[in-house]
C-alpha cells in the first residue's frame, strides 16, 4: 500500500531528478546537507550519501561542474557527458530517498519517473544551449548557465522544503518542454 510519507518521498525524488536536468551534481551536495541537518531521510542503502566522504566528493564535483558551463566551447562539449550522467543522478536520487516499498516499484520509478524527468529536463537545457550557442555566437551561454544552476538549486531546496509544490511545478515545466520540442511543427521545405 503507498501511503502518503511514499508519496511525499516520490515528489521529493522526482523533484531532484528534475534538478538533476539541470546540473548533476547540485542535488546531490543539497541531498548531503539536507541529511546531514536531518532535514531528509534517506533510503536504507544510501546513508551513504549523507556522509563526509560523500559531502567533499559532491561538493568539489559541485564547484568543478558550475566553473565548467563557463568556458565558453566547453560548454556545449560537457553536454555530451552530462546528457547520459545526469539521467543516472536523476535514478539515483529517486531511489536514495524512496523507502519502505517493493524494490521492483522502487526502481522501476527511479529508473522511469527519476531518469526520464532528469532527461527531459536535461534534453530541454541541450536545446536552449544549442540556441543560444547559434544565436548568440556561444556570448549568451554564461546567461543560460547562470539561469541553469539557479534552477538547479531552487529546483532542490524546493523538492526538500516543499516537495508536493516542486511536483508541480516540474511537471508543468515537463509540459512546457513537451509542447516546445515534441509537438513543435516540423519545418517544410520550401516548394518551387
Amino acid at each position: 500500500m503507498v501511503t502518503s510519507e511514499v508519496i511525499i518521498a516520490i515528489a521529493v525524488g522526482i523533484g531532484l531528478a528534475a534538478s538533476c536536468g539541470f546540473r548533476i551534481f547540485v542535488p546531490l551536495l543539497v541531498m548531503n546537507l539536507a541529511a546531514r541537518a536531518g532535514q531528509l531521510d534517506l533510503a536504507s542503502g544510501f546513508e551513504w550519501m549523507g556522509g563526509s566522504i560523500a559531502l567533499v566528493a559532491f561538493a568539489t564535483a559541485t564547484i568543478l561542474e558550475i566553473l565548467a558551463y563557463y568556458i565558453p566551447w566547453f560548454d556545449n562539449l560537457l553536454d555530451t557527458v552530462a546528457t547520459p550522467a545526469a539521467v543516472l543522478a536523476g535514478v539515483l536520487v529517486s531511489a536514495s530517498v524512496v523507502g519502505d516499498v517493493s524494490p521492483f516499484l522502487k526502481w522501476g520509478l527511479a529508473v522511469i519517473a527519476g531518469g526520464g524527468t532528469a532527461a527531459a529536463v536535461q534534453g530541454g537545457t541541450v536545446l536552449l544551449r544549442a540556441t543560444s550557442s547559434v544565436s548568440t555566437g556561444g556570448s549568451g551561454n554564461p546567461f543560460v548557465a547562470t539561469g541553469e544552476l539557479l534552477a538547479s538549486i531552487l529546483t532542490s531546496v524546493l523538492a526538500i522544503i516543499a516537495p508536493i509544490v516542486c511536483l508541480v511545478l516540474v511537471l508543468f515545466a515537463l509540459g512546457l518542454i513537451l509542447r516546445r520540442y515534441a509537438f513543435a511543427p516540423t519545418p517544410r521545405p520550401p516548394s518551387d
